[in-house]
C-alpha cells in the first residue's frame, strides 16, 4: 500500500503542476508509514546491503549512525520526483525519522524504485543532520556514493570522509540514480 501511495505522488510529480517543486510537501500529501513498518523495512533493506556487499558491512561497523531509505520511489515524464521515508540507527537501534525527496527536469520518462543508506562517519555529520531544518545532499558535509569502483579502493583505514552512500535494490524502467540534490528532512512519528 505504501509503495502504491508513494507511486502516485511520484507520478503526479512527474507530471508537473504550477505548484513550485520546493513547495511541495509530500509527507502531507500521503498516509506515512507507521514506525514499526518503517523499522521493519529499515532492518531488513539494512541487512539484505550487508550481506551483498562486503564494503558496506565494514563501514556500518564503524559509522556513528547509519540513515537507511529502504525505498524510494521516482517517477519522470519531463518533470520528475522521487520521495521515501527512512530510520536513522544509532547503535543498531531506531533513533529518528526522516523523509527523502527530489525533483527534476529534463530528459526523463518512466518509474524506478531503489534504496540507498548514507554511513554517517562522524559527529560532524550526524549534529548536521540533527541541527538543521534539512540536508540536502551535496551541501555540508561530504557524502561519497560509494559504487563498485570506489568499493574496491576502500578500506576501514583509507576512510576519512563524512559520510558514505550505498545504492541498492535498483528496479524499473529509467537509467542510473543520483542522491545529488536531494532533501532529507525529519519526520515525526
Amino acid at each position: 500500500m505504501r509503495k502504491m501511495q508513494a507511486f502516485l505522488i511520484a507520478t503526479a510529480l512527474a507530471v508537473g503542476t504550477a505548484v513550485p517543486m520546493s513547495a511541495v510537501t509530500v509527507d502531507r500529501a500521503v498516509a506515512a508509514a507507521t514506525a514499526e513498518d518503517l523499522n521493519k523495512d529499515a532492518g531488513h533493506a539494512l541487512d539484505m546491503l550487508y550481506r551483498t556487499n562486503a564494503a558496506a558491512a565494514a563501514i556500518g561497523k564503524q559509522a556513528k549512525a547509519v540513515l537507511v531509505f529502504p525505498n524510494i520511489v521516482k517517477a519522470g515524464l519531463v518533470f520528475g520526483g522521487a520521495y521515501g521515508e527512512g530510520v536513522l540507527m544509532r547503535g543498531g537501534r531506531p533513533a529518528d525519522y526522516f523523509n527523502s525527496f527530489s525533483g527534476s527536469w529534463g530528459l526523463q520518462a518512466g518509474v524506478q524504485s531503489y534504496g540507498y543508506v548514507l554511513f554517517l562517519m562522524n559527529d560532524k555529520a550526524v549534529d548536521y543532520l540533527n541541527k538543521t531544518q534539512g540536508w540536502e545532499i551535496g551541501v555540508g558535509p561530504t557524502v561519497v556514493v560509494v559504487n563498485e569502483g570506489v568499493a574496491k579502493n576502500l578500506s576501514t583505514t583509507t576512510l576519512k570522509d563524512d559520510s558514505y552512500a550505498f545504492i541498492f535494490d535498483q528496479k524499473g524502467l529509467m537509467a542510473g540514480v543520483s542522491i545529488e540534490g536531494t532533501k532529507i528532512s525529519h519526520i515525526k512519528r
